[in-house]
């Protein structure tokens, strides 16, 4: 009897500890475009191409908003400005301008289509005020493909430019340059297809690269592009403003 009172308790005793309220591990949350951009804090960066300074890139937070100026400081403020919105999970690209003469032009898709990194198996993208679906906030552990087909209108005016933009995200890998040495970094590879103006003229390439962005270090860590003509830079310093 006493065997069967002790067999009784053990049981007991188990079954509280399995239903007890302890502490459960969970995930670690993942990284975000913010950790590797960091369009949220004020942060810039000089890049470095042949031992010579290149160009350097400067954020301006402003609540869900941040604009990103690229220019070369040696020749002349960096005035060459992106805008971008920070919106559930995703970063829309609003247009970019110069500062120096204040035009701004106004970037809207009419397609835009997310894949695999392979760009195959491509879905449509679901418009967000027909702003572009420039990169996810949220970094996926697989590579993934953005094909976004629009127009660019200038403010001032009128004037319109149709094109194609392809990007592929990688996930986050390690990264290596002369300057900062081992970080880990996403990497994004780009093509740029235009018309330059002409409207109803067929869109040409422009431009096509990979670039790199550096895990709390910021943007441009390795710069490698491909066409019009190869050409490589590295991020050299970056500090907070």
């Amino acid at each position: 009897m006493r065997r069967k009172v002790s067999s009784w308790f053990l049981f007991v005793l188990l079954m509280l500890l399995l239903v007890a309220p302890w502490p459960v591990a969970t995930a670690a949350p993942s990284d975000d475009y913010g950790e590797y951009s960091l369009m949220t804090q004020r942060h810039a960066g000089q890049f470095y191409s042949g031992g010579s300074l290149a160009g350097q890139w400067s954020w301006t937070p402003q609540g869900e908003e941040s604009e990103v100026v690229w220019g070369d400081p040696s020749k002349r403020p960096p005035n060459s400005v992106e805008h971008f919105i920070h919106a559930g999970n995703w970063v829309l690209l609003d247009g970019y301008g110069w500062r120096d003469h204040g035009t701004y032009y106004v970037q809207r898709v009419n397609r835009e289509l997310i894949g695999e990194g392979s760009c195959r198996n491509m879905t449509p993208l679901s418009s967000d005020g027909d702003r572009q679906h420039y990169v996810q906030w949220h970094i996926p552990s697989w590579p993934y493909c953005l094909q976004a087909w629009g127009t660019i209108t200038e403010q001032f005016s009128g004037k319109t430019v149709d094109f194609f933009h392809a990007q592929v995200w990688s996930p986050p890998s390690t990264c290596r340059n002369a300057y900062l040495g081992a970080r880990t970094c996403i990497r994004q590879w780009e093509s740029w297809w235009d018309n330059n103006g002409a409207p109803g003229a067929p869109i040409t390439r422009k431009l096509e690269r990979s670039v790199y962005l550096a895990r709390g270090v910021g943007m441009g860590f390795v710069i490698d592009q491909t066409y019009p003509q190869v050409w490589h830079a590295e991020l050299y310093s970056a500090w907070a403003w």
